[in-house]
């Protein structure tokens, strides 16, 4: 299957960088290259791209996409670990940074990843396919109380506790092997008067399960902050989350760089170390217009984020 995936706020994260033809750029989340395609056509030859993605389907596919360019570093790594990737690359600071944290179109449809709820498909969600923890493993092996936990946090379902409860009841009879299994699991779970025609019942699941594979929110406040490090004075870096947990986590993040405490009220003395690291750009997200979103039904939930090193 070919690797396609339509990039979302495209036309926006790319002024939003402010491309220098000479600079070093980073596209932390390569995918298919929609994004980094764009920055490298305002870069010169001597300036750097360096695309990363834990999926070598997308590592292969931007390859193939970006073939005319030489001044391209693909990397096969996570983003979490900027930071030790660039110090692998001997290079000390980047002139920006663009962090797109979606599943891509590709991942959703490709029937062996396992991301989507829609069809029956096996049970994987791994966007990096040499790592041990898959969906099946969460789904068969996890506790009932970490279950309801996961689905409950991560996808902020109200039905997180019977769900999980069904789900350890059918696994006694049978391994829980396809995303088929699952959803009916999850459609049992719920009560019809709950559902909703605009989106399907098994969405949150999927998502705080998918979220869990992958450890998507757990690292990203440090994964913002350790991005920010890596910039060049006035460098920027733009993220795009999809959904609230990876929002929340990223304006946290931006808020503390900007030197404002983060600590909980009531606390006698900042325990945060504030300190001045750049300034938030977007005091407000920008997000997909309404021919982006009638274009592309998942931009829906997209919201750009941006700052800029001081």
């Amino acid at each position: 299957m070919e690797f396609v995936h339509k990039s979302v706020l495209l036309k926006e994260s790319i002024e939003e960088l402010k491309i220098k033809p000479d600079g070093i750029y980073v596209d932390g989340t390569i995918g298919g290259a929609g994004h980094s395609s764009e920055i490298i056509k305002k870069m010169s030859s001597k300036g750097t791209l360096i695309g990363i993605d834990k999926d070598e389907d997308a590592l292969k596919a931007s390859k193939e996409r970006l073939s005319q360019y030489p001044n391209v570093i693909y990397y096969h790594g996570n983003h979490d670990n900027l930071k030790e990737i660039l110090k692998e690359l001997n290079i000390d600071k980047v002139d920006g940074i663009l962090l797109d944290l979606g599943v891509s179109s590709y991942q959703l449809d490709e029937r062996n990843r396992g991301f989507s709820y829609l069809g029956e498909n096996i049970l994987d969600m791994r966007m990096d396919k040499e790592q041990e923890l898959d969906a099946r493993f969460v789904v068969n092996k996890y506790s009932e109380e970490k279950l309801a936990n996961i689905i409950y946090e991560y996808g902020e379902e109200r039905f997180s506790r019977q769900i999980a409860k069904n789900i350890c009841i059918e696994r006694k009879k049978a391994k829980i092997e396809t995303t088929k299994q699952l959803v009916n699991i999850i459609e049992k779970s719920i009560p019809a008067r709950f559902r909703t025609s605009d989106s399907h019942p098994a969405k949150r699941t999927f998502q705080a399960i998918r979220i869990e594979v992958n450890n998507e929110i757990e690292p990203l406040y440090k994964t913002i902050t350790d991005s920010i490090d890596c910039l060049k004075s006035k460098g920027r870096l733009c993220v795009i989350t999809f959904h609230s947990l990876e929002d929340r986590a990223v304006k946290k993040a931006f808020t503390s760089a900007e030197g404002k405490c983060i600590c909980p009220p009531g606390l006698p003395y900042c325990a945060c170390g504030a300190v001045k690291k750049g300034t938030i750009i977007t005091k407000k997200p920008i997000l997909p217009t309404k021919d982006e979103i009638e274009e592309n039904s998942r931009s829906k939930s997209a919201k750009l984020r941006v700052i800029e090193k001081i």
